[in-house]
């Protein structure tokens, strides 16, 4: 079913239009890509008619096993999982989230790509098959497992118009399960001031300071969780890996924004943030240099968060609000101010490890899977993509919009809407990550389960493989939810990032052939190597669509 297409006037209405000196993004983000440099006033009738000739080719669904594009683009799989990136390691397993930052900014085509790793699939990792109820797990294979989360810093380059990897690069490195990483916070957390690793790293962020923000998402499946009781006791619940069987680590110590320094590898925990399973943080500088902070809880009927530092550039000293949208109102988690809180934990420390449970004594707002979260460039509101909640009937998801009163990111108050739904008539389900280009239109990616895609009668069976969508902002297509690329079998796309230039879109494929249950006969082929196997992989998506895409900053002159 082809997607429903909106007139002008009711595709500015939901993304909303900003008027001549409006535009509010800050510098960090204008530098980093994802949100670039914003349309500082409205076209002219002589600009829009050179849009009007721009019509996008809508890829049909498709459920072959292969990367598809629509005419315009083209890629080049830049990492493979496995892929050396020197002569100790390797390119980790299942990425997601992407972002670059240049070594120099003068050089858009050189620099320093981050990738997560979020977790995987031992029997391709491990070669452990979970099902086989007689086949024990050895302490080599959960290592191995181990090694292949977390995240790469890989140096990349363009060279005659391909991005390549700058093999054997010194900032080339690893961050894995076991990479040593301070909490910045003064309490200890389970009696440490250093956890061992990171893992579930879902999206992510980047800060003004130009280092990566890294979330640990479904962190209970390597570790376990703990539950506190009424009676003050505390129970474990066992993960999926069993990893704990082997490594005695505190669950506590996961479920943390992570932020890594590009030029050595250092990693901090940002506890003030709170403890949850972040699907991504996405950082706003004010005027006065604090930073506000969104994170969304990627899970059935759990939160949307904000942090508000109370000093400059800082991500410790602060303020966590969870969102009330029923009411427009950011709640405070502040353990000194809420005597609710005061009642069940023992200090702020307890709040932020147990934020779930103080999230819902203040009524936050239950929303179906909060995943990435993108600040409009143009307009300044904040786009949250629901993904879905099967158990409440919501099937294919929605994208909110957060208008923070007055526009200010520090403000408590906001006004929330559903901007799009998910379904048939939108022709797209379960949204998953944003991206604005540096025109402000938006593009999205898909998260249907593979275990619940292509199924004969199925909710999900007209839309076949996970896709990766754009709604342009000018134009002939305004407003239209155009498909522009279908991944492999049981693949969904992750981590869209654009180059600076805004002429390459970074784009993770996690994990092709996830159904597989026999390697000899795997679900999916994808990316066609010499060794027959799926792997995910890192694409560089180029060619005249994107340059077209961006062709409003070129009338501008900005580009």
């Amino acid at each position: 079913m082809q997607a429903k297409k909106y007139s002008r006037t009711e595709f500015i209405s939901f993304l909303g239009k900003v008027g001549l000196g409006a535009a509010i993004a800050p510098s960090f983000l204008v530098a980093c890509g994802n949100n670039s440099t914003p349309i500082l006033e409205d076209l002219t009738n002589d600009q829009l008619n050179k849009l009007k000739d721009f019509v996008l080719e809508h890829l049909a669904a498709s459920d072959i096993d292969d990367l598809l594009l629509t005419n315009g683009l083209n890629y080049s799989t830049l990492l493979k999982w496995g892929d050396k990136i020197s002569d100790e390691d390797s390119f980790g397993f299942n990425c997601d989230f992407t972002c670059f930052i240049p070594l120099d900014d003068d050089n858009p085509k050189d620099g320093l790509l981050w990738v997560n790793h979020e977790y995987i699939n031992s029997l391709f990792v491990s070669d452990y098959d979970y099902t086989d109820i007689n086949q024990a797990r050895t302490i080599a294979q959960v290592d191995k497992e181990m090694y292949n989360v977390g995240g790469s810093i890989v140096r990349i380059k363009e060279i005659d118009g391909k991005w390549e990897v700058v093999q054997n690069d010194p900032h080339n490195r690893r961050i894995t399960a076991k990479t040593e990483m301070s909490f910045n916070w003064d309490t200890p957390i389970k009696g440490a001031s250093i956890a061992i690793g990171t893992n579930n790293n879902c999206s992510g962020g980047i800060t003004p300071w130009k280092t990566f923000l890294t979330c640990e998402e479904n962190y209970d499946i390597c570790y376990g969780e703990s539950v506190y009781e009424e009676d003050g006791s505390v129970r474990h619940i066992d993960s999926f890996y069993g990893w704990e069987k082997y490594y005695d680590y505190p669950p506590e110590h996961y479920g943390w924004v992570v932020e890594i320094d590009p030029k050595d590898g250092k990693a901090q925990k940002h506890v003030a943030l709170g403890r949850f399973a972040h699907e991504c943080c996405t950082l706003f500088q004010l005027e006065d240099e604090r930073v506000v902070a969104y994170s969304g809880d990627d899970s059935n009927d759990e939160h949307l968060y904000k942090f508000i530092s109370s000093e400059p550039n800082s991500l410790k000293d602060g303020t966590l609000y969870v969102a009330d949208t029923e009411n427009g109102k950011w709640i405070s988690l502040d353990w000194e101010t809420q005597p609710i809180l005061q009642e069940k934990f023992t200090d702020q420390t307890e709040v932020l490890i147990r934020v779930r449970e103080a999230a819902k004594l203040l009524g936050a707002t239950e929303l179906n899977r909060p995943e990435d979260i993108e600040i409009d460039p143009i307009t300044g509101n904040v786009f949250v993509a629901l993904t879905n909640n099967k158990g409440k009937g919501d099937f294919h998801g929605t994208i909110l919009k957060i208008e923070e009163t007055e526009g200010a990111y520090d403000s408590l108050t906001f006004e929330s809407s559903v901007y799009l739904a998910g379904g048939e008539d939108n022709g797209f389900s379960c949204p998953d990550n944003l991206a604005f280009d540096l025109s402000g239109n938006l593009w999205f990616t898909t998260d249907m389960s593979g275990s619940a895609m292509n199924i004969e009668d199925g909710p999900y069976m007209p839309f076949k493989n996970n896709s990766l969508f754009v709604i342009p902002r000018f134009g002939e297509d305004e407003g239209r939810v155009v498909r522009v690329a279908s991944a492999p079998r049981d693949a969904e796309f992750t981590g869209p990032w654009f180059a600076p230039d805004g002429k390459t879109l970074f784009l993770s494929v996690q994990h092709p052939g996830e159904q597989t249950s026999d390697l000899n006969n795997p679900t999916s082929l994808w990316p066609f190597d010499e060794d027959n196997i799926p792997k995910p992989s890192v694409v560089a998506i180029k060619g005249d669509l994107i340059e077209k895409m961006n062709q409003l900053n070129k009338i501008e002159g900005k580009v």
